[in-house]
């Protein structure tokens, strides 16, 4: 199975540090601890006792070669949070006042660390390295883009800050192991993705790219075939 492509995001984004990258350095570094430290060639989030402690709100890709040079000599905590609920604020320019707030009917999971691992695996699992995910619940606010609009929208949006509302759970992996803690109880040895799919409510799509982090990490190997699919066995 090939390496899936990283969807596109649907709106522009400010390249700068939100509230919430802020809101989660705060919390994980705690009051002793020492921030935006220079390691290795690295801006690194916090320093706490010996582990460096870097927040990675956007994608996990971008910070696999920094990840994978700062392993060789230090312990590293990666947080990933992963928004399960969004209150989108819109305002009516930059900076302005708030025109209207709603729910976002996109509501994300656990599982889509998923979607971030896939370009990881070449990094996670390693003795040295520990990922936690916790679930938040974030306030975004956007704006009017006036820049070339995409034909296929009706209208950009760009981000000015987002907000950390709440943090609902917190979920930490260390082993390829404590991936297969996320399939169905009642999973079938050997298994398929269409099993996965099934036990977890999800499409199949999303349940092979779980399937491939599985095998890429080692919580998982191939032992056969039934038809097209592939089959898989956990590994100790």
């Amino acid at each position: 199975m090939a390496l899936p492509s990283r969807s596109t995001v649907g709106y522009q984004s400010v390249c700068m540090e939100t509230t919430l990258h802020r809101q989660l350095k705060a919390l994980y570094a705690g009051p002793e601890a020492c921030v935006e430290q220079r390691i290795a060639g690295f801006r690194i989030d916090a320093v706490c006792s010996d582990r460096l402690i870097e927040i990675q709100h956007g994608s996990l890709a971008s910070i696999r070669t920094k990840i994978a040079r700062l392993l060789e000599s230090h312990e590293v905590l990666v947080v990933k949070p992963l928004v399960i609920r969004k209150q989108l604020v819109r305002l009516a320019k930059r900076g302005g006042r708030e025109v209207s707030r709603r729910l976002s009917p996109k509501q994300g999971s656990l599982l889509d660390l998923f979607h971030e691992l896939v370009y990881f695996t070449r990094v996670f699992p390693h003795p040295r390295l520990m990922l936690q995910a916790p679930l938040v619940e974030v306030e975004e606010r956007r704006y009017p883009g006036h820049g070339r609009r995409r034909r296929w929208r009706r209208k950009d949006f760009v981000v000015e800050d987002q907000r950390l509302l709440a943090v609902t759970g917190v979920h930490q992996f260390q082993a390829a192991s404590d991936l297969l803690a996320l399939l169905p109880a009642d999973l079938p040895d050997p298994f398929h993705s269409g099993h996965v799919a099934d036990g977890l409510g999800i499409r199949r799509w999303i349940a092979q790219r779980i399937v491939y982090c599985l095998r890429q990490t080692g919580a998982a190997e191939t032992c056969g075939k039934t038809g097209n699919a592939l089959l898989y066995k956990r590994v100790a």
